[in-house]
C-alpha cells in the first residue's frame, strides 16, 4: 500500500495554537473573564480548542458558533448581528440549518491570508462580546495574519 498523500493546509496546527495562546495572553493582561477560544479551518473543522478554567460548560459550543457562523457567511460574527437585526426570520432560519452553530455577536472573525482568502476563523467567548472579538483579532494578527474585521469595535474596554 503506498503511503498516503498529505492534504495541503492553509492554516497549520502551529499557528491555530499560536493564535489561541495569544488571545489567552491578551485575556489575561486585560483582566478579561476567562475565555474558551475554538479555532477553526476554512471547513469549519476545529484545529484548536482551549478553555480556560473557570469557563461554563456552553462556552464550547458559544466559540465554535461564532467561528462557523463567520465562516458560513463569509462575514465577522459582529457584522452576522447587524445583519439580522430586524431580519429574526432570516438569522433563525441560519440557525436551524446550521444546526444552532450560529452566533451573532461579537468574537467569531475571519482569519484571511496575505491574498485575503479566508483560511479559517477564530471563535472567542467568556467575556464581553466587543472583548473576545478583541482577543481573537489579536491572536490572528500575531501569527501575521489578516482579521476581518480588522479592527476591534472602539467599546471593547467598555
Amino acid at each position: 500500500m503506498a503511503k498516503p498523500t498529505p492534504l495541503k493546509v492553509s492554516l497549520t496546527l502551529a499557528q491555530a495554537d499560536a493564535i489561541a495562546d495569544e488571545a489567552l495572553r491578551l485575556a489575561r493582561e486585560h483582566d478579561l473573564q476567562p475565555l474558551t477560544v475554538a479555532v477553526l479551518d476554512a471547513g469549519g473543522h476545529q484545529i484548536v480548542l482551549k478553555r480556560e478554567d473557570g469557563c461554563g460548560i456552553m462556552r464550547v459550543q458559544v466559540a465554535t458558533a461564532k467561528a462557523y457562523g463567520a465562516l458560513g457567511m463569509g462575514i465577522s460574527s459582529r457584522e452576522l448581528g447587524e445583519h439580522v437585526t430586524g431580519r429574526e426570520l432570516f438569522g433563525t432560519s441560519l440557525s436551524v440549518i446550521s444546526g444552532g452553530r450560529f452566533a451573532t455577536v461579537p468574537g467569531g472573525v475571519l482569519i484571511r491570508d496575505a491574498d485575503g482568502s479566508v483560511i479559517g476563523a477564530v471563535g472567542i467567548t467568556g467575556d464581553k462580546s466587543p472583548a473576545d472579538e478583541f482577543a481573537a483579532i489579536g491572536g490572528i494578527r500575531s501569527v501575521g495574519l489578516m482579521s476581518d474585521p480588522p479592527e476591534p469595535a472602539e467599546e471593547w474596554r467598555h
